[in-house]
C-alpha cells in the first residue's frame, strides 16, 4: 500500500501510452500539488476505445512512484447491481495492513470495504446504518489514508457505475475529501447517467472538478508511435479507418500483421452489442481475434466475460467441467494472445471492457445461464454472501425455487438501509420467482410494500406510489394492516411529490369509505391527514380533524396516537402564532413522549420532529434539540431516511439561534444529501431554504454559496404556493439583503407572504419585518421602513416571544438611528440584546450588541459600547458566526481620542460615519454602498455635515476630519 515501485499492477498494464502531453502534464500537476490547492476530483471524459484507461494507469503508475497510495477499481458493465462495486474493487487493492482506523469507523464502512478475494462481499451491515452517514465515513476513511504520504482513488468505467456508488460519488463531488486526497473518474459521456454527469458538472463549475476530454490522437502520434515499421502509406489508411481511436488503430494494426487487414464493412457487431460509440466494424473486427481459439479456449473465455468478479479459478472451473490442469492451460493461452489477464484477488479478467461486452453479449444465451447456475452453486458452497450470490441466481433461476427465493430476499435485507435501489432490484427479482396464487398472495403484496419502501427511499417516488396503489386495490379484508400501512405511505409519499390534495383525498376516502376501520387504523390515518398542515392546508383547516383524532387515540388509551395528535397540534398551533396553546400542547406531548421507550416510538418520528420544530418556534431550544436527537436515532435505526431531514434541519434551526453556526453547516449538508438521495423537489427545497439561512449566518456578509442556495430552493419549489415555498423565497430576500440588493430582497420577502406579510407564520413575521426595514432604509423609503417597524411591534407583542420582541426592537433601533437620535437606538438594541440572553438565542444577543456598540458610543457612553462590542465580537467569533464577524469588523470602536470638537459632537453617529467615509476618499456611490443607503440619502448626509461643520467641498472636509 502506497509503495513507490515502478512495476505496474494488473489494472495497469497495457498498450504503451501514445501522446496526451498536456493532458499528462494537468495530471502531473495535480499529483504535485496534493493537498495544496489541487482540485480534489478529476473527470477523465471520452468515448470507448479513447485511451482513458491508459491515461489513468499513467496517472497512477506516476502517483505511485512519488510514494502516493493508489487505489484503483473499475464498475462493470453486468454488475450493476452489486452496490459500491467500484469502491469494493479499489479498497480490494489494500493489502490486510488496514490503516489504524477506529474500529466504529472500519464497521461504518463496511459495506464498501467488501472483501479480499474475489469482489465485493459486503458483510453484516450495523443496525443504526444508513446510506448518507455511510458517504461521510467513507470519506473519512478516505481522508485518513491520504494522510500518509497522499491518496489516489481511480474508478474507472463508471458510466457503469450502480446506483449506490453514484451517490456516493455525488456526495464526493460536493464534499471533496479535505487533505492530499484525489478523486479520478473515467467515463464515456453519452452513456453517463445524467445525475453523475449533472454533479461533475457543477463540481466543474466551481472548480471542485478538473474535466479533460480525450479526443481522437493526430495522426503523426499514432503513426510513429504505434506503427513505426509500417509503410507510411498504408499506415495512413489504418488511422483513417480508425478515425484516430487508439483502440481501434491497434486492432487494425493486429489484424494487418495477422495477414488479415481490411476494414470491415458491415457495422452489425457493434451495433448489435451496443458500442456504438466505437467506429463502425470494430466489434467485429475485435471477434476475429477469438477464430483461432479452441472450443476448451473459447469457453474458458465465454466464463470469465460472464462470470466478472467472481472469474477465479474454482468457479470457472465449475462452469466449464475443466480439470486444474485442463484450466491452466487454457488460461495460459488466451493470456498469450493477451485476451485475458490476472487481476485483483486472483481473478481473471478481460483485456477491454469492450471485448468483454463482445464476448458477453455474443455467448449463447443458455450458455450464459448455464455459467451462472455453475457460479450460484460455488458460491452458496462457499457459503458467499446473499448479495454475491442474488446476481447468479436472479439470471439461472426462471421458476420457483424456495432456496433462490430465500438468498434474493437476504439480500434485500442486506442492502436494505445503504443501497436501496439494489434492495428494490433484488426485491423485484424475489416478486418474479414467487408464484402469483391465491396462497402466495399476501406474502406477494408484503414484499411490494417492501419494495415500494426501498424505491421511496432511493429516490423512486412515482414507482412507489404505484406500487402502494397495487397493495391498496389489492389488499384483503383480512389485510387491514397492510393496506392502512400502504394507505400512509402512500400518503407520505405524494405529499414527497408535492401532490397534497391527492395525498389529502386518498386519506378523507380511506376514512369515509371504511367503517369497518379500527379505531387504531383511523388514529393513524387521522395523524398523515393532520400532517397536511401547513405544507398545503391550514392548520386551522385541520384543527378539528386533530381533535377528533385524539379524541380516539384517549378513549382507545392509545398513548402513541395520543402523544401524536398533541405533537401535531403544537405545531399547529405554534405555526399559527397560538403561543398558550401550543405550550400547553407540547408540554403534554412531551410528558408522553418522555416517559415512552425508543422502541415504542417507531411510529411517531414525524410528530417527534414537529413536537421539536414548535418547542423551537417557542423558544424552549433545548428541548427542541433533545427531541430532535431522539427522533434521529429512532429513525436512522428503523430506516425512516425521508424523516433526517426535518429532523436536522430542526437541529440546525436550534444551532443557528444559540450562534453554533459549524456543526449547523454539518447538519445543513446532510439533511441536502438525504433529499437530494430522496428525489422530491419540494423537500430538497426546503432544505435549500434552511441551508440558505445557515450559510448566510455562518459566512461572510454577501456569500454566494447563501443566495445559490436559496436561487436553488426557489427553483426547486417551482409554482408551489405553500410552507415550504414561502421558506424559500423568505430565505432568497435575507440572502439578497446581505448581499447588498435590496430591492431584490424586498419582492422577495413580498412575494413570500404578501404585501402585509399575513401569508407568513406569525413567529417570522417580526423578523422578516426587520428585514424590510432595512431594505426599505438602505433605498431611502423611510415611511415604508416606519410601516414595517410598527407591524413588527404589534406582531411581536401579540406573540409575546423574546426573540420576536428584539426582532421589533431592533426595527425601531434602525429608525431611531436614521433619525439621529443614537440614545434611543442604543436603548432598544440594549433592551433586545436582554431579552435574547434570557432566552439563550445567542445569535441574536449577539447581533444586538455589535449593533448597539457604535450607537451607545455615539450617545456618549463610549467605555460600555465597547464592552458591548466586546461581548458581541467574543460570541459571533466563538459561534463561528461569520455574518456577525463581519458586522463586528464594521462596527469596530476607534482608538481613543481627545475630546471632539463641538462642530463633530453636533453631527449624528450616521452623519459622522458618512464624513469619515469622505474623508477617506469614497464616492456617494461607494458610501451607498458601504454603508447600506440609498446614493440619494448619502447626498442627503453629505449636505447637513457641510453645513454644520461649515465647509463647502469634500477636500475641507476631509481636513477637518483628519485635524480632528
Amino acid at each position: 500500500m502506497g509503495a513507490s515501485e515502478d512495476a505496474a499492477t494488473p489494472h495497469d498494464r497495457g498498450s504503451p501510452l501514445v501522446g496526451r502531453t498536456a493532458e499528462l502534464g494537468l495530471l502531473d500537476t495535480v499529483i504535485d500539488r496534493l493537498g495544496h490547492g489541487a482540485p480534489p476530483f478529476v473527470d477523465i471524459t471520452g468515448a470507448a476505445g479513447i485511451g482513458k484507461s491508459r491515461l489513468m494507469a499513467e496517472l497512477c503508475l506516476r502517483a505511485r512512484r512519488r510514494g502516493v497510495t493508489v487505489l484503483r477499481g473499475r464498475a462493470a458493465e453486468y454488475e450493476r447491481h452489486l452496490p459500491f462495486h467500484p469502491f469494493a474493487d479499489a479498497f480490494a487493492d489494500l493489502d490486510d495492513r488496514l490503516p489504524h482506523a477506529a474500529p466504529d469507523l472500519l464497521d461504518a464502512v463496511s459495506p464498501v470495504l467488501g472483501g479480499r478475494g474475489a469482489g465485493p462481499s459486503p458483510g453484516p451491515v450495523p443496525a443504526t446504518a444508513d446510506r448518507f452517514g455511510l458517504h461521510r465515513s467513507v470519506a473519512g476513511l478516505l481522508a485518513q489514508l491520504g494522510r500518509a504520504g497522499g491518496l489516489v482513488v481511480a474508478l474507472d468505467d463508471v458510466h457503469w457505475a450502480d446506483p449506490a456508488s453514484l451517490e456516493l460519488l455525488d456526495h464526493l463531488v460536493r464534499h471533496p475529501v479535505p487533505g492530499p486526497v484525489v478523486l479520478v473518474v473515467a467515463r464515456r459521456d453519452r452513456q453517463t447517467p445524467t445525475a453523475l454527469t449533472a454533479a461533475l458538472t457543477r463540481g466543474v463549475d466551481t472548480d471542485a472538478v478538473l474535466r479533460i476530454a480525450l479526443a481522437p490522437l493526430a495522426e503523426q502520434e499514432c503513426v510513429e508511435e504505434l506503427a513505426p515499421d509500417l509503410p507510411r502509406g498504408r499506415a495512413a489508411q489504418l488511422y483513417a479507418a480508425g478515425e484516430g481511436n487508439p483502440l481501434y488503430f491497434l486492432s487494425l494494426l493486429h489484424a494487418h500483421r495477422e495477414g488479415a487487414a481490411r476494414r470491415p464493412t458491415s457495422s452489425s457487431a457493434s451495433a448489435e452489442n451496443g458500442l456504438g460509440e466505437l467506429p463502425t466494424g470494430l466489434g467485429a473486427l475485435l471477434l476475429n481475434e477469438l477464430a483461432p481459439l479452441t472450443p476448451s479456449q473459447h469457453r474458458a473465455l465465454e466464463a470469465i466475460a460472464v462470470l466478472g468478479d467472481h472469474a477465479v479459478s474454482p468457479v470457472i472451473r465449475r462452469a466449464t467441467g475443466r480439470t486444474d490442469a485442463e484450466l491452466d492451460d487454457d488460461l495460459d493461452a488466451l493470456a498469450r494472445r493477451d485476451l485475458v489477464r490476472p487481476g485483483p484477488g486472483g481473478r481473471m479478467v478481460l483485456r477491454h471492457p469492450v471485448i468483454r461486452t463482445l464476448v458477453h453479449e455474443s455467448t449463447a444465451a443458455r450458455r450464459r445461464v448455464e455459467i451462472h447456475r455453475a457460479a450460484a452453486a460455488e458460491l452458496a458452497r462457499t457459503r458467499a454472501p446473499a448479495v454475491e450470490q442474488a446476481r447468479h441466481v436472479e439470471r439461472s433461476v426462471t421458476s420457483w425455487d424456495p432456496q433462490a427465493y430465500a438468498v434474493l430476499r437476504q439480500a434485500a435485507e442486506q442492502t436494505a438501509s445503504t443501497a436501496p435501489t439494489s434492495c428494490a432490484h433484488w426485491l423485484g427479482a424475489a416478486l418474479r420467482l414467487l408464484p402469483d396464487t391465491v396462497e402466495r398472495a399476501a406474502e406477494r403484496r408484503d414484499l411490494i410494500l417492501r419494495r415500494a419502501r426501498a424505491l421511496g427511499v432511493a429516490g423512486g417516488l412515482r414507482e412507489s406510489r404505484d406500487l402502494l396503489h397495487k397493495v391498496i386495490s389489492t389488499a384483503g379484508p383480512d389485510e387491514a394492516g397492510v393496506r392502512t400501512s400502504a394507505v400512509v405511505l402512500c400518503a407520505l409519499t405524494e405529499r414527497h411529490l408535492g401532490r397534497y390534495p391527492e395525498a389529502i383525498a386518498l386519506l378523507r376516502r380511506e376514512l369515509s369509505s371504511r367503517p369497518e376501520l379500527s379505531p387504531s387504523d383511523r388514529v393513524s390515518i387521522g395523524l398523515e391527514l393532520s400532517s397536511s398542515a401547513p405544507h398545503n392546508a391550514s392548520y386551522p383547516q385541520m384543527r378539528g380533524e386533530v381533535a377528533r383524532t385524539l379524541a380516539e387515540a384517549r378513549a382507545l388509551g392509545n398513548e402513541l396516537g395520543e402523544a401524536g395528535a398533541l405533537a401535531v397540534a403544537a405545531f399547529g398551533e405554534a405555526y399559527e402564532g397560538g403561543v398558550a396553546a401550543a405550550g400547553s400542547y407540547a408540554a403534554q406531548a412531551a410528558d408522553l413522549l418522555d416517559g415512552l421507550p425508543d422502541d415504542d416510538l417507531t411510529a411517531l418520528c414525524e410528530p417527534l420532529g414537529r413536537l421539536a420544530w414548535a418547542e423551537a418556534f417557542l423558544g424552549r431550544f433545548t428541548d427542541a434539540e433533545r427531541h430532535a436527537d431522539r427522533g434521529l436515532g429512532i429513525a436512522r435505526r428503523s430506516g425512516q431516511v425521508y424523516l433526517l431531514p426535518l429532523l436536522l434541519l430542526c437541529k440546525a434551526h436550534v444551532r443557528i439561534q444559540t450562534c453554533r453556526l459549524p456543526s449547523a453547516c454539518e447538519l445543513a449538508d446532510e439533511a441536502e444529501d438525504i433529499a437530494r438521495g430522496i428525489g422530491s423537489s419540494e423537500l430538497l427545497a426546503f432544505v435549500l431554504a434552511n441551508k440558505a439561512q445557515v450559510r448566510i449566518a455562518a459566512s461572510a456578509p454577501g456569500d454566494p454559496e447563501a443566495l445559490a442556495a436559496a436561487e436553488e430552493a426557489v427553483a426547486s419549489m417551482g409554482p408551489s404556493d405553500n410552507w415550504r415555498a414561502s421558506m424559500a423565497w423568505c430565505m432568497l430576500g435575507y440572502a439578497a439583503l446581505t448581499g447588498g440588493d435590496p430591492h431584490r430582497a424586498r419582492d422577495a420577502l413580498l412575494r413570500a407572504g404578501g404585501d402585509d406579510l399575513r401569508g407568513l407564520q406569525p413567529s417570522m413575521r417580526p423578523l422578516l419585518s426587520e428585514l424590510l426595514v432595512t431594505a426599505a432604509l438602505f433605498t431611502g423609503d423611510v415611511d415604508s421602513a416606519s410601516a414595517w417597524s410598527e407591524r413588527a411591534r404589534k406582531d411581536a407583542e401579540q406573540l409575546g416571544l423574546p426573540v420576536q420582541r428584539a426582532s421589533a426592537m431592533r426595527s425601531a433601533a434602525q429608525l431611531a438611528l436614521h433619525g439621529g437620535d443614537p440614545a434611543r437606538a442604543a436603548k432598544l438594541l440594549a433592551e433586545a440584546a436582554a431579552e435574547c440572553a434570557r432566552s439563550g438565542a445567542v445569535f441574536w444577543e449577539a447581533r444586538s450588541l455589535l449593533l448597539a456598540a457604535p450607537a451607545m458610543t455615539a450617545a456618549g457612553f463610549g467605555a460600555r459600547g465597547a464592552a458591548m462590542w466586546e461581548q458581541g465580537r467574543r460570541l459571533a467569533t466563538g459561534g463561528g458566526a461569520g455574518l456577525l464577524v463581519g458586522l463586528a469588523e464594521m462596527t469596530r470602536p476607534s482608538a481613543p481620542s481627545s475630546p471632539a470638537p463641538p462642530w463633530l459632537a453636533s453631527l449624528t453617529a450616521r452623519e459622522r460615519e458618512v464624513a469619515e467615509l469622505v474623508a477617506e476618499g469614497l464616492t456617494n456611490q461607494a458610501i451607498a454602498a458601504r454603508l447600506y443607503l440609498s446614493r440619494r440619502t448619502v447626498e442627503t448626509h453629505i449636505s447637513r455635515v457641510f453645513r454644520k461643520t461649515d465647509v463647502a467641498t469634500r477636500a475641507g472636509l476631509a481636513a477637518l476630519m483628519a485635524r480632528s
